[in-house]
């Protein structure tokens, strides 16, 4: 049992406490504050690293050719469009060339090595059989042709550009055609088919007229495939005379 002496010592401690403040008793048993461990610091929360919203190419692809109103501005928005990755290995943009408004607007694949010098499609060997073809059946580019490209960059080492690469670069060449205005296009292989007609096979599919954009659509063989299979030039022969009843 507890003395009075510690009775009375203990209350006048406690007496003590309770005048500077200490009117509630948080534990029943003392506790050894240099006993107790440091806290641990405080967990950092986690923050999740910001993603930004990924860019869609044939989205932004679609929106400048929408606002180019001319040739020209449709010319200015390719030359600013950074989102196709052929575009870092050519040297430069290549458009067009020929009349613009011109009734028949043929479309290509891809510019080559001469295009991409020069600036203008088809000006190589396959260009200049292509000339010779035209002035067949009475036309030029100098006065009744528009030409362009699916693809309006070289791809590099002259490869087959992807169905990616097409598709962001659809939108252009849909303005490009619109703003054309032509009365007949001629799509020259298989590149040209598959972008804008969804389809390939062109032996088969050649000098059939379909449509496409609201416009007659003649599908041919490329120049490029007649320097190499020369056979085939007959058929090519059929082709132009079933554009020129067109135009008659």
């Amino acid at each position: 049992m507890e003395s009075v002496e510690e009775y009375h010592t203990a209350r006048a401690l406690l007496e003590w406490q309770v005048e500077l403040g200490a009117t509630e008793a948080i534990g029943d048993m003392p506790v050894d504050r240099y006993g107790v461990p440091e806290k641990s610091a405080p967990l950092k929360a986690v923050v999740a690293p910001v993603v930004e919203d990924e860019v869609d190419p044939v989205g932004v692809a679609k929106a400048a050719a929408a606002r180019a109103g001319s040739l020209a501005a449709l010319r200015t928005a390719l030359e600013a469009f950074e989102l196709c990755e052929m575009k870092k290995g050519a040297r430069q943009l290549v458009f067009c060339d020929g009349v613009a408004g011109a009734r028949v607007m043929i479309i290509g694949e891809a510019p080559g090595r001469d295009e991409d010098r020069e600036g203008r499609p088809f000006v190589g060997r396959a260009g200049q059989l292509l000339d010779r073809m035209l002035a067949a059946i009475d036309l030029s580019r100098e006065a009744s042709v528009y030409i362009t490209n699916v693809m309006p960059w070289r791809p590099p080492q002259n490869r087959d550009p992807s169905k990616e690469e097409v598709a962001i670069m659809l939108p252009f060449l849909e303005r490009h055609v619109a703003l054309a205005d032509p009365d007949f296009i001629v799509l020259m292989g298989n590149i040209a088919c598959d972008a804008v007609l969804g389809r390939r096979g062109i032996t088969r599919m050649r000098g059939t007229w379909v449509e496409a954009w609201g416009k007659p659509v003649l599908p041919m063989f490329h120049p490029a495939y007649l320097l190499r299979q020369a056979g085939a030039k007959r058929e090519a022969w059929v082709d132009l005379l079933s554009l020129k009843a067109k135009l008659k």
